[in-house]
């Protein structure tokens, strides 16, 4: 079957996910900065299918040479899910230019170089679901940053299907409300199955963003 790609995979929503499509006998390319998290959500996964791969999401060529060694191992895949953030406390007037910057070049633009550089071969196959993990359904004065981010996130959504959809690209987003966490109302296992939804619709019944 073919697989699904986690950018920004770790402990929670990131490995949660990946199990989740794995279980459906997909393969999985897991993205992460860190080398030790991603080999442990690799390990954690005890599948033969399983890439880990190590990449900064804000280096736009380190990001798509680990897209194509995934590319290379499994082939296009049939799930991209970018589930990378900068999540930090900040209010306006808190942070500099730059790090607003860096903060942006997490939130949105990985997602963007994620899209381009695998959208298009989705779109030339016909089929695919280009999933993103957002947050903030309403923007929060002391998450200036995370709040302006995701909402990039939700109009880059917008954006992919405007492009993609007619092609069979379904693009869509799971915005997380609350903090993440076993147990917790926004448990990563129960999360994930948000995606898999996204990912069964038909295209007579796609839907942009689930909420929870």
């Amino acid at each position: 079957m073919a697989g699904v790609v986690v950018v920004g995979v770790g402990p929670g929503i990131g490995l949660a996910v990946a199990r989740r499509f794995v279980r459906e006998g997909m393969s999985a390319g897991l993205v992460a900065r860190s080398e030790a998290t991603v080999k442990a959500a690799a390990e954690q996964l005890g599948s033969a299918d399983v890439l880990p791969v190590t990449a900064d999401v804000t280096d736009e060529v380190g990001l798509r040479s680990a897209l194509d060694r995934v590319v290379e191992a499994f082939g296009v895949p049939e799930v991209v899910v970018y589930n990378a953030a900068l999540i930090q406390a900040d209010r306006v007037g808190d942070l500099t230019a730059e790090q607003h910057r860096e903060a942006w070049a997490v939130n949105v633009v990985g997602a963007i170089t994620t899209a381009a550089h695998l959208a298009p071969a989705m779109a030339e196959r016909g089929s695919g679901s280009f999933l993103i993990t957002g947050g903030m359904p309403l923007s929060k004065p002391d998450y200036a940053s995370l709040s302006l981010g995701k909402a990039g996130i939700r109009t880059l959504v917008a954006l992919l299907h405007q492009q993609y959809g007619a092609a069979g690209v379904h693009a869509a987003s799971v915005t997380v409300s609350g903090g993440v966490g076993p147990g917790t109302g926004w448990d990563p296992d129960e999360i994930a199955q948000h995606y898999w939804r996204l990912h069964q619709q038909a295209p007579a019944d796609w839907i942009d963003e689930i909420v929870i």
